[in-house]
C-alpha cells in the first residue's frame, strides 16, 4: 500500500545533503546558462570591487593634487563600473529567471506525470485538495526560491567576497574589525532558519486544509448540498476558523527573527560611526590610522558589504523554509507507482474479445479480501451480467478488466494475453469502462466528445450522438455542439450526461466494454432511454455489464452472483430464476423496489 502523504516526512530529510543535492539536479539541464549567468556575475562583482579604489585615488590624489584630467578619468571609469554593474545585474537577473522558471515547469510536469501513472486507488485515498495544493501551493512556493534565491546566493556570495578583500586590501585592521561579527549573524541566521522551516511545514499543511474544504465546498455537489441541507452557515464558520488559523501560521512565519534581524542591521548601521570614531581617535593622538580617501572608500565598501551579507542570511532562512516544501514535492515524486507497463510490453492485433478470470484473487487491504477465486469466461460478443449485494465485488471486478487495479492472485487475460503484459495503449484501446458517475470537463459538447478521439470530425461526433440517442438535444440547443457543458456537466440531466458518455465510447469505438451500473442513479423513464443507448454500444463487443437494478441484464448471455467476493451463482435469467436461490431473492427485491418507485443512491459494488 502507498504510504500516507498528506504529512511532510520530517525535517530531518528536508535539510540532509541528500536532499540539497537533489535540488541541485534539477538545474542540471540549465547548467550552460547557468554557467553564463555566472560569468556575468564574477564581472559585475569585479566592478562593483573596483569602485572603491576609484573614490579612494579622487580623494586621495585628483582633488589634493588638483589634477583635472586624473579626475576626468577616475569619474568617467566611475560611471563605466556603475553602468556596467547595473547592466551585469539586468542580465542576471533574467538569466535566473528563465532558467527558474524552467525549472519550475519541470517540477510541476513531473508531479502531475506522477500522478497521472498512479492507480485509481491513490485517488480514492486521497483529497482533490490535497493534490491540488501540492501542484499549486508548495511548488508555488518555492517559486521566489528556484527563480531568485539560487542566483542570489552565487551573486551575493560573488559579492561579498570582493567586498572582503578591497576591505583588506585598504586596511586589513579595519577589516579584521568589522569581519570578527560575521559568524555571530551567521548563528543567528541559521537559528531563524530552524523556526521558519518548522513554521513553514505546519503552514503548507493547513494551507492543503484549506484548499480541500474549498474544494470540497465551492464545487457544485458541494453548494447543492450545503443550500439543501442548511449547512451554508456552517461551512461558513468552518472556513473562518480554517482560514484563521492559516493568517496566524502566516504571520508567525513572516515574523520569525525579525527582532533578532533587525538588531544586526543596527550593528551595521552603527559600525561605520565605530570607523570614524576609531580614526578620529587615532588622528587626535597624532597618529594617522588611515587617510580620508581610504577611510571614505572603506566605509563605502562596508555599506555595500552589507547589502549582500543581509541577502545571504535572508536567502539561507528562506531556503532553509523552502526545504519543507521541497520535502513535500520530493514526497509525490517518490511516490510508489504499483500499476506498471513492462519494459517490452504486448499489443493485441484483431480483437476477438474474449475475457478470461483464471482463479483471480483481489485485496484492498491483505487481511479483507474483496474478490476470491473467481473463474469465469466471457466468450468474444458475448454479454455476462454481475449482479450481487453492496460491497460484493461487482465494481472491482470490472475494473480489473480495465488494469484500474491489479489483481492480487490469477490472472485476467483478454485473447489469452494477461492484461499486466499488455501496454497501456493497446489496453485502453481495448477496453472502455462507462462508469455511473459520468465526468464531464467544463466545456464544449464537442471538446467533451473529442476527449475520447481528439481527432474526430464534427462527422463523427453527430453519428457517435445518434447512437447514443443524445444527438436531437445538443442540436435543439442554441449553440449545438458548441454548448459549454458546465462545471461537471451541471448544465444537463444524468441520463442526458450518461448519453454523452455512451458517445463518447461510442467514438473510441473499444471491443470490450464494462458498465459499471450505468444507469442506477437514473428514473425508470431515463433508464429506459440510456439503456437503449447501452444495448446499440454493447451490440457486437463483449460486455460486462455490473448491474443494480436487474431488470437491465434479463438478456444477458450469462448472469454471475457474486456473495462475499466469490461465484455463488452463474447462469441465465430462467436458469438461475428456476434454481430460486440468491438470484431469485435479488429479484424479488428489485422487484419491490421498482414497485415502491424507489432508486437507490449509487454505490461501487
Amino acid at each position: 500500500m502507498t504510504a500516507d502523504i498528506t504529512k511532510p516526512s520530517g525535517a530531518k530529510s528536508a535539510r540532509s545533503p541528500g536532499q540539497l543535492r537533489r535540488i541541485a539536479r534539477l538545474f542540471i539541464p540549465y547548467r550552460g546558462r547557468l554557467a553564463l549567468m555566472l560569468l556575468i556575475i564574477a564581472v559585475t562583482s569585479a566592478f562593483t570591487a573596483v569602485s572603491p579604489f576609484l573614490l579612494q585615488q579622487i580623494l586621495d590624489v585628483a582633488i589634493p593634487e588638483a589634477n583635472v584630467r586624473l579626475l576626468t578619468w577616475l569619474t568617467i571609469a566611475t560611471l563605466i563600473v556603475t553602468v556596467a554593474g547595473a547592466a551585469g545585474n539586468v542580465l542576471q537577473s533574467w538569466i535566473a529567471n528563465i532558467v527558474g522558471q524552467r525549472v519550475m515547469h519541470d517540477l510541476r510536469v513531473s508531479v502531475y506525470d506522477r500522478l497521472s501513472r498512479m492507480s485509481l486507488g491513490f485517488f480514492t485515498r486521497t483529497r482533490t485538495g490535497e493534490v491540488q495544493s501540492r501542484i499549486n501551493n508548495d511548488i508555488g512556493g518555492v517559486d521566489s526560491v528556484v527563480t531568485n534565491t539560487v542566483g542570489n546566493l552565487v551573486g551575493d556570495t560573488t559579492t561579498l567576497i570582493a567586498a572582503v578583500a578591497a576591505m583588506l586590501l585598504l586596511d586589513w585592521r579595519l577589516a579584521l574589525m568589522c569581519l570578527a561579527t560575521i559568524p555571530l549573524f551567521v548563528w543567528i541566521a541559521r537559528s531563524v532558519g530552524k523556526q521558519r522551516r518548522a513554521l513553514a511545514a505546519r503552514r503548507q499543511e493547513q494551507l492543503a486544509d484549506v484548499t480541500s474544504l474549498v474544494e470540497e465546498s465551492m464545487s457544485v455537489s458541494g453548494i447543492l448540498l450545503g443550500k439543501t441541507l442548511g449547512r451554508g452557515p456552517a461551512q461558513v464558520r468552518r472556513f473562518t476558523g480554517e482560514s484563521a488559523r492559516l493568517a496566524e501560521l502566516e504571520v508567525n512565519t513572516q515574523l520569525a527573527g525579525r527582532w533578532r534581524f533587525a538588531s544586526i542591521q543596527v550593528f551595521f548601521g552603527v559600525i561605520p560611526a565605530l570607523v570614524y570614531f576609531a580614526a578620529g581617535l587615532a588622528a587626535a593622538s597624532g597618529d594617522a590610522l588611515v587617510s580620508i580617501g581610504t577611510l571614505v572608500a572603506f566605509t563605502t565598501v562596508q555599506v555595500r558589504m552589507f547589502r549582500p551579507l543581509m541577502s545571504l542570511m535572508s536567502a539561507g532562512v528562506q531556503l532553509q523554509s523552502s526545504m519543507a516544501l521541497f520535502t513535500r514535492i520530493f514526497g509525490y515524486l517518490d511516490l510508489h507507482i504499483d500499476i506498471t507497463e513492462k519494459a517490452a510490453p504486448k499489443t493485441l492485433g484483431e480483437v476477438r474479445g474474449e475475457v478470461r478470470f483464471d482463479h483471480v484473487g483481489f485485496a484492498y487491504r491483505e487481511e479483507s479480501p474483496t474478490l476470491r477465486d473467481i473463474d469465469l469466461t466471457v466468450a468474444p460478443g458475448t454479454s455476462m451480467a454481475v449482479v450481487g449485494a453492496t460491497g460484493s465485488g461487482k465494481t472491482t471486478l470490472g475494473y480489473l478488466v480495465a488494469r484500474l487495479y491489479d489483481v492480487t492472485e490469477g490472472t485476467v487475460t483478454i485473447d489469452g494475453v494477461d492484461v499486466r503484459d499488455l501496454s497501456f495503449e493497446s489496453l485502453t484501446d481495448t477496453v472502455g469502462v462507462v462508469s455511473q458517475e459520468t465526468h464531464l470537463f467544463h466545456a464544449t459538447v464537442a471538446e467533451n466528445l473529442r476527449f475520447a478521439k481528439p481527432d474526430a470530425t464534427d462527422a463523427e461526433l453527430e453519428t457517435a450522438a445518434r447512437a447514443a440517442r443524445i444527438h436531437e438535444h445538443i442540436a435543439s440547443l442554441p449553440e449545438g455542439y458548441d454548448t459549454v457543458v458546465g462545471e461537471r456537466g451541471y448544465r444537463f440531466s444524468g441520463g442526458e450526461k450518461q448519453r454523452l458518455a455512451i458517445a463518447r465510447m461510442v467514438l473510441r469505438n473499444p471491443p470490450v466494454l464494462v458498465l459499471d451500473e450505468a444507469t442506477s442513479a437514473l428514473d425508470t423513464r431515463t433508464e429506459q432511454e440510456v439503456q437503449a443507448a447501452l444495448d446499440a454500444l454493447a451490440e457486437g463487443r463483449t460486455t460486462i455489464a455490473i448491474a443494480h437494478r436487474l431488470s437491465t441484464i434479463r438478456d444477458a448471455d450469462q448472469i454471475v452472483v457474486l456473495d462475499g467476493g466469490r461465484v455463488a451463482e452463474r447462469g441465465t435469467h430462467a436458469e438461475l430464476v428456476a434454481l430460486g436461490g440468491k438470484y431469485a431473492d435479488l429479484l424479488a427485491q428489485d422487484a419491490i423496489e421498482d414497485w415502491a418507485g424507489d432508486v437507490e443512491e449509487p454505490v461501487a459494488g
